[in-house]
């Protein structure tokens, strides 16, 4: 089968000004520098609690540690706050050799200025669309510990939590219905578009860093796509299912050895495993081939709830497709029925049982025929 042309197509990226006041112009120019499918530490744009380290030969007076305010701006002694947010490092020493220069306290041949990174913050971006857990998520985040000895080295630090793919694994993972080549990152006035294909072909793709505020929306397709219902960067690793099996002769879901390992399922299984974990397949064909089980699945957004109700033993050799044997997803329920078969001896069962006094009272009060 062909590729669609979404999944032809790689490393697509392309910036959408919605609104550009003229300060911002250099910041897209950046941006795109920055997408590449190797992102260098000084690729990364900065965000409010990131901290660099600024030095100047013969400068002491401004050399320090700075980290970013809450409003975007380093206070560096003796200039006027510097707004740096979603700037990149090569950027910010540029705006500070210039407002050296213009405050003449350097002579410009002579200023020499190097800027490196010294501890990149958590930051709190925006994820909407189709993915498991929409919402604010965090990403980035570093205990105390950490933090407090990013401080005593020299510069660097390696972020690989500060990029797009982990902000949606933060939000649980794009479902399977998301249009992975088409997730916009909005940021300020800006809006980026981006192609994640390249996770599932293994084709290079650019992996987005992020600041905070950042807004990603990961759009919807009319279809499922089966090729990203798999364990991956931006999908779950794996999923839980609720399993119920009490057929004959199973008096509870301990006994049909349902526990942990069997509701555990690696993301992109199908209903069919579910049933077979279950333990709900084999046994006498004649009364055991009729069982039937139930899928069970609520709708995140509406709550709504749907049971899709398969023979198993149709389900077993005569699924083909996503309608007839369904992906399991998050928190999905699966239970099985006995056959008519073994329904119909039950109440026989229960029938003869009524009939023979004898034995009814010795069921009731524990006798025992020996």
């Amino acid at each position: 089968m062909a590729q669609s042309k979404g999944w032809q197509q790689h490393n697509k990226i392309s910036w959408l000004d919605l609104f550009l006041p003229s300060n911002f112009r250099c910041l897209i120019f950046l941006a795109i520098v920055a997408v590449t499918p190797a992102q260098s530490l000084e690729a990364l744009p900065l965000s409010p609690g990131d901290r660099i380290r600024l030095l100047i030969p013969e400068g002491e007076l401004f050399n320090g540690v700075y980290e970013v305010n809450t409003d975007g701006t380093i206070a560096i002694p003796y200039l006027e706050p510097l707004p740096v947010v979603g700037l990149e490092l090569p950027a910010i020493q540029e705006l500070i050799k210039t407002q050296l220069i213009i405050k003449k306290y350097f002579q410009p041949q002579f200023l020499q200025i190097s800027v490196t990174p010294l501890a990149l913050a958590p930051i709190a971006v925006n994820v909407s669309g189709e993915t498991f857990q929409p919402g604010r998520v965090l990403i980035n985040n570093r205990s105390a510990e950490v933090r407090a000895q990013q401080l005593t080295q020299s510069s660097g630090d390696y972020a690989p939590d500060r990029f797009l793919t982990s902000a949606l694994r933060g939000a649980g993972g794009v479902t399977p219905n998301a249009d992975i080549t088409k997730i916009r990152i909005i940021r300020q006035n800006q809006q980026l578009t981006v192609d994640l294909s390249g996770i599932f072909t293994g084709e290079p793709l650019a992996d987005i860093p992020l600041i905070a505020g950042d807004t990603i929306i990961v759009p919807k397709r009319d279809t499922i796509d089966p090729r990203i219902v798999r364990p991956s960067q931006i999908t779950p690793p794996g999923i839980t299912v609720f399993l119920s099996n009490l057929t004959v002769p199973a008096s509870s879901n301990a006994s049909s050895a349902i526990g942990k390992d069997s509701s555990s399922f690696p993301y992109g299984s199908r209903f069919s495993q579910a049933v077979f974990a279950a333990n709900c397949v084999g046994g006498t064909a004649p009364t055991n081939v009729p069982r039937r089980a139930v899928l069970v699945r609520t709708d995140r957004l509406s709550g709504e709830t749907v049971a899709i109700d398969r023979g198993v033993e149709d389900l077993i050799r005569n699924s083909q497709d996503q309608i007839t044997n369904p992906f399991l997803m998050p928190q999905d329920s699966v239970a099985c029925y006995d056959s008519t078969v073994t329904e119909v001896r039950g109440v026989l069962n229960f029938v003869g049982d009524l009939l023979n006094p004898i034995k009814l009272i010795r069921d009731i009060f524990g006798g025992s025929s020996q």
